[in-house]
């Protein structure tokens, strides 16, 4: 009879139990469905007709053609795509590097606790929370031939280029404006280096270690993942480039400071042609999957993690 009651007790128990669960799972999918339709109506069903378009000749006017990989043939013998992709490497490969070895010196600098370094702080971010288009616009005027940089450069005797007219200082003018928002990258660098315990840099002192061995060997292993964390989304908006070109040169002169996303933009909603523009978004979707897992890859090797055992 007790064995029976038994059985009949688990049997009840394990019954609540998975209701419990059931209704938990509907609950769940209740509370998320908001952001999975949004996802699968504004993410990734796009995404799936852009990848059907790539394979397409459509210009959204007339009924869609397929041509196969025709379009991906075609991209490679586009000889201002092709300048459009060396461009964007350029770019990325200048801007990404400087914006860290800059905003990784301005924050070391301002970590120190010194009188008035709230203010320099203050100072150095705001840049980064100027909107992109005005910034743009800024810029332009400032890179003018006859603007702010030029002005200055002439009161100690250089005549200065002009800048977003000069085909072979263009892209120079784009890396100026992108170390303009450093203070982006420069406040999370000095969020990571002000949550060092000081135990670690009086240790050192005590050894006798000097700031730079310091900075090496505490400081850089100890924020490596947020330098991590800048590098991949600093190469990701990079090459996705797109309001700085479009305000400033749109892509001149002579398709000297053309860029992929630009590019696409242009053939998608000047030329019309949806099919080309899909593929050439899939094209630097590629490119920005196989950049991403080379970084990844290599952050064994450098990137510290506290919790971890090296």
């Amino acid at each position: 009879m007790e064995a029976a009651n038994a059985k009949k007790i688990d049997k009840i128990a394990k019954n609540s139990s998975e209701h419990r669960r059931k209704m938990e799972t509907r609950w769940f999918f209740f509370f998320i469905s908001p952001w999975l339709i949004g996802f699968l109506g504004l993410t990734l069903g796009p995404m799936v007709f852009s990848f059907f378009m790539s394979f397409t000749n459509w210009d959204m006017m007339t009924q869609m053609k397929f041509v196969g990989i025709q379009n991906y043939i075609n991209l490679f013998k586009d000889s201002i795509f092709l300048k459009a992709m060396s461009n964007t490497f350029i770019y990325a490969a200048l801007s990404v590097p400087i914006n860290i070895i800059l905003s990784l010196g301005m924050a070391y600098l301002l970590s120190f606790h010194l009188k008035g370094m709230r203010f320099f702080r203050t100072l150095y971010y705001l840049p980064a929370i100027v909107p992109a288009v005005a910034s743009t616009i800024l810029f332009s005027n400032i890179l003018a031939s006859h603007g702010l940089l030029n002005k200055a450069l002439s009161f100690i005797g250089i005549q200065g280029p002009s800048w977003l007219l000069n085909k072979n200082v263009v892209l120079f003018s784009f890396v100026f404006l992108a170390v303009w928002g450093v203070g982006g990258t420069m406040i999370l660098l000095l969020s990571a280096i002000n949550s060092i315990d000081d135990a670690m840099y009086e240790s050192a002192t005590l050894d006798g270690a000097t700031r730079m061995q310091m900075f090496v060997h505490i400081t850089m292993p100890q924020i490596s993942p947020v330098i991590f964390f800048n590098l991949i989304t600093g190469v990701i908006g990079s090459l996705q480039t797109f309001t700085q070109v479009y305000l400033m040169t749109s892509g001149g002169p002579d398709n000297a400071s053309q860029m992929i996303v630009p590019y696409l933009y242009q053939n998608a909603f000047s030329y019309y042609r949806m099919g080309y523009a899909s593929a050439m978004a899939w094209v630097l979707f590629a490119v920005i999957m196989v950049l991403s897992v080379i970084v990844l890859k290599s952050s064994s090797a450098w990137v510290f993690y506290e919790q971890e055992v090296k």
